[in-house]
This record gives C-alpha cells, structure tokens and sequence, in this order.
C-alpha cells in the first residue's frame, strides 16, 4: 500500500467532516496543530458555532491569536461562537491552560455546530499509550483521531514515546526496543488502549503527521498493518511542515 500524504490545509476534507461534528483529538505528536487546523476550515468550510477545547492541558500560550473563553457558561459559548472560532479552557494556571470536563463538552455539543477537543496529553512526544484514565474522550464525540508523529517509527520506545512501558507492554516488546510500523499500529488498535473509550457511535481515523521522505515507506508500511489489524479504519498521512 503507497500512502499519499497530503497538506495540513486539506485535514478536515480528508476526515470526511461534515456539517455538525464533534471530533476528540488523541495520541501523540500534533494535537494541537491538528485542532486549530480543523477549527479554521471548518468555519471557512461551513461557518457555523465553532469550539475548540481540551479535557486534559495544553500551554496557555497555543491560543494561536483565537479568542479565548476562560470558565465560561453556556450563554458566553453561544454569543462568543457566532463570529468564529473560540479556544474555551476552564482556567490557566501559570504557562498551563487546564481544561475541561468532558461532560461540558457534551453539554456545549447540543449549542454549537463543531466541537474539537484535544483529549489526551504526550507531553509533546509524538506517540503514546495510555493509562487507565486516559484519554479523557466526551460521549458525544463522533469521530476520534488517533494521531502519531512519524518521527516516532523506527525510533527506541523509551527514548521517542510517552508513557514508553505501557507502549511496550501493549506491543508485546521491551521499551528498550524499536517502535516499528506492526508494534505502532498493534498500540493503536490495542482493546485495552485508546479504543476502550471510543464511544460507540464514534467513527475512528490514524492520522500521522511530519511524512517526509525519510519516513514514508514507514508511513506506508504503518497503513498496511492498520488495515491488516481493522480494514475498516480510515487513515490519514500529512506532510512535514503541512506541505504538498
């Protein structure tokens, strides 16, 4: 299988967003610029109340110039959502924004056209699994994207990865060992990782970022083995620097 990655202006086409979406972010590497990605293309796509939040921390500094809603009520996400884009966290504590219950995102879903919450943390390392509490994923998400960076693939665990002995007791390896594409996508697709809180209604999608030509016969061969493991999952290959 040739994947074909393509710009991060294309993100939210490419996961097949239509007119009301609530997406859960999760994994590693990218987030964020993932989330404020989509939170620019769909309103340019379709306008509408558009929020963009986390359930766990982001730095208080990755506003990216968006207006930003600090505890805010229902009431303040309507009228402050009817112009653009807004970043809602629940308070910023020093260079940290922490952010919200999920059971708000649910809340804020039934009021807003699209929701983008980043719901997992990797302490910017561009894979991970989780603990037992993680990802902090809202019951009304309807698509959640597992993200990894593709400067993780063929790296040592230990050195590249969050969370590096839950990754290797997931893939069945020693975090002393190489994350290859059949161990990456094993984690990703794991029963007792990200999946056990998908919500049921939720569509999944693999979305690896930073494709360059140094990886992307590993990118090609981490399709292979998603689509070995679940035929059914979509996945997505964005370029380094989100360029063609």
């Amino acid at each position: 299988m040739v994947v074909t990655p393509i710009a991060l202006t294309d993100v939210a086409t490419a996961l097949d967003i239509g007119e009301r979406s609530h997406v859960a972010l999760v994994g590693g590497g990218g987030k964020t610029t993932i989330l404020h990605a989509l939170g620019g293309q769909l309103h340019d796509r379709f306008g509408g109340r558009i929020v963009l939040t986390s359930t766990t921390k982001m730095g208080a500094d990755q506003d990216l110039g968006l207006p930003v809603l600090v505890g805010p009520t229902t009431e303040d996400i309507v009228a402050a959502s009817a112009t653009g884009p807004v970043l809602v966290w629940s308070r910023i504590d020093g260079s940290k924004a922490i952010g919200v219950d999920p059971a708000r995102c649910d809340e804020w879903f039934e009021v807003v056209d699209h929701l983008v919450a980043e719901a997992d943390g990797s302490r910017r390392r561009p894979f991970k699994a989780p603990r037992e509490y993680e990802p902090v994923i809202p019951s009304t998400a309807t698509l959640v994207v597992h993200v990894i960076g593709a400067d993780a693939l063929g790296r040592v665990i230990a050195d590249q990865c969050h969370r590096p002995l839950r990754v290797a007791a997931l893939a069945g390896c020693r975090a002393d060992q190489r994350l290859d594409p059949d161990r990456a996508a094993r984690v990703m697709l794991h029963e007792r990782g990200v999946m056990r809180a998908v919500p049921p209604q939720a569509d999944f999608t693999v979305v690896i970022t930073k494709v360059d030509e140094h990886t992307a016969s590993l990118t090609d061969d981490l399709a292979i083995e998603v689509h070995r493991i679940d035929p059914g999952v979509r996945f997505v290959a964005i370029t380094a620097h989100g360029e063609r």
